[in-house]
């Protein structure tokens, strides 16, 4: 079984908002609802769930995230069979900013490097709900739930 570990910031404007992630390189180019998730990343083997998302989320975004305050929301298991299991946490990062982390594969008949994730998005509940993978969205309701919303 694949493990990966993520977080889902979150912030409190009029309403409740999370911050989601797109998959970089081209395979993710044209997809879109239905596609996005939590900034997240595989769990090597012997390695705490917890310091994969903190290593993870920093990878993939260039941000550092808080250390505390964190929200356990389980986990789900994607129709690939793969677990994620994620944590909520209350911040503010600027999508203008965001320095995502490379990876390299073979496209088009030659090496390339590709953004691990193309672009962040804050968004309501709803919205988050509509993007997200389904087998994700479970996650949404239980920071809603957790945070009595």
């Amino acid at each position: 079984m694949k493990l990966s570990a993520g977080l889902l910031p979150y912030r409190r404007r009029q309403q409740l908002e999370v911050l989601i992630a797109h998959p970089g390189g081209p395979l993710w180019a044209n997809r879109d609802v239905g596609h996005w998730g939590l900034i997240k990343g595989e769990v090597s083997t012997g390695e705490d769930p917890v310091a994969t998302a903190v290593r993870e989320f920093s990878e993939e975004t260039g941000w550092s995230p808080p250390t505390d305050g964190w929200l356990e929301l389980g986990s789900v298991t994607l129709r690939s069979g793969k677990v994620v299991v994620g944590w909520a946490v209350e911040a503010d990062f600027d999508p203008d900013y965001l320095q995502p982390g490379l990876f390299s594969m073979v496209w088009r008949g030659r090496r390339q490097e590709f953004p691990e994730i193309d672009r962040v998005l804050w968004c309501s509940h709803i919205e988050a709900t509509r993007l997200l993978n389904p087998a994700q969205v479970p996650l949404i309701d239980r920071l809603i739930e957790s945070l009595g919303r």
